[in-house]
């Protein structure tokens, strides 16, 4: 069988009618002349590719133009770190085999190198060290997208907020699937969908997290759902389902900025708003008003077919992710508030700072890493910042992810 032939019943099998359209609607019924408007098609969704990088071409101009500028006007201090001396096998051994040698691996390598093991041992401190993002960079980061979801956020609210579906969700199935889409509405799914390729394509050079696996496993489910949204023509209740979302991602990231330049007031209080429009959004106006005509609703227009249980599924997931995260703000809400204490992360954005913490004997430590000691004592002082708990939203829509 040659390749032509096997994409072809590739694709007889995956436009089947009865995964896309709901019984008794055919491809035919969906065409619409141009005064009617457009109507969704997989071949819309190539534009997302070149526009993700220029999403990536813009965000190193903003860097450079805005975000650097900004973060040393607030203030933005970035660590002085102890740079560890070139030594050709330690440096062959954190890159090719490990960060954190083993006790067994650091007698080996004292012994090649003529070095103690706690000289050993103080070299990939100071070498994980280096490769620590600075604040600087964590801040170009959080103001990055803060601007991207602060615009998509209003982009998406001017759009909407005149369509009978904001206000009506019913009408998010009135007609379907033969809905033509505004030229509005299309562009607001391609723009967050570049955006998200973007992050993808970019993932290798930004801050990585703890949790590094699951925000790429994140970007790419948030792909496939924009992409079968799209194709499915669910562009309706989907620009709504990317709207919720967009409504807290663009506070919490302001929050991460003030926190890295040390507000903690401002930032506490952002927590606060934050806080309150993510319970609001995700627990009242997603399950009541989104979910509710997504399984209920939209049953009053058609019989359910492949695609209306494949998307109920994924919000359904989704939703029980925000239960999920909204008990754990809850939980450090109530302990900061009742019992003055600010618990940790219990997620895994925060980058790990356990070497940043490590002392040495004072017998062994000059007066350089006495220097980086209290640097860290002070980060850690200012990351008694509320936010310190709740870092990253695309956690927060990264194991949600939200449907955007």
């Amino acid at each position: 069988m040659s390749l032509d032939s096997m994409l072809t019943m590739l694709n007889t099998w995956l436009w089947q009618e009865k995964y896309w359209l709901p019984p008794g609607i055919r491809w035919q019924d969906t065409e619409m002349d141009n005064e009617e408007g457009r109507f969704p098609l997989p071949r819309d969704l190539l534009i997302a590719l070149p526009l993700a990088f220029a999403f990536i071409i813009l965000r190193y101009v903003f860097d450079r133009i805005i975000a650097i500028p900004l973060s040393k006007c607030l203030g933005v201090k970035d660590q002085i770190r102890i740079q560890a001396p070139p030594i050709p096998k330690l440096d062959a051994f954190y890159k090719h085999i490990s960060r954190e040698p083993s006790q067994s691996q650091v007698v080996s390598l004292g012994r090649q190198c003529g070095l103690s093991q706690r000289k050993i041992q103080t070299w990939f401190r100071h070498r994980r060290n280096q490769d620590r993002p600075s604040n600087t960079k964590k801040f170009c980061e959080a103001s990055w997208r803060f601007v991207f979801y602060l615009v998509a956020f209003i982009a998406g609210l001017c759009s909407l907020i005149d369509t009978p579906w904001f206000w009506d969700q019913s009408e998010c199935w009135r007609g379907y699937p033969k809905q033509p889409v505004a030229n509005a509405h299309y562009w607001y799914y391609m723009l967050e969908l570049s955006f998200y390729l973007s992050l993808l394509l970019s993932v290798s050079v930004d801050v990585k997290r703890k949790d590094f696996k699951e925000q790429v496993v994140h970007h790419i489910a948030t792909i496939f759902l924009i992409c079968f949204s799209y194709c499915a023509n669910y562009v309706r209740v989907g620009t709504l389902v990317m709207l919720v979302h967009d409504s807290s991602d663009f506070l919490l990231e302001s929050a991460k900025m003030l926190h890295y330049a040390v507000m903690t007031r401002i930032c506490d209080s952002l927590f606060v708003i934050f806080a309150v429009v993510f319970l609001v959004t995700r627990l009242v106006v997603f399950p009541c008003r989104i979910v509710h005509t997504t399984m209920v609703v939209s049953m009053e227009f058609f019989e359910p077919f492949f695609g209306y249980y494949f998307f109920n599924v994924l919000l359904l997931v989704l939703q029980a992710l925000h239960i999920f995260w909204a008990y754990l703000i809850l939980r450090m809400v109530y302990k900061f508030v009742f019992k003055g204490v600010v618990e940790r992360d219990v997620r895994s954005d925060e980058e790990s700072e356990g070497d940043e913490q490590e002392e040495e004997p004072e017998g062994e430590r000059n007066s350089a890493e006495r220097k980086e000691t209290i640097n860290s004592k002070r980060t850690s002082l200012a990351n008694n910042c509320v936010l310190n708990n709740l870092t990253n939203q695309r956690n927060l829509n990264s194991r949600l992810h939200e449907i955007k």
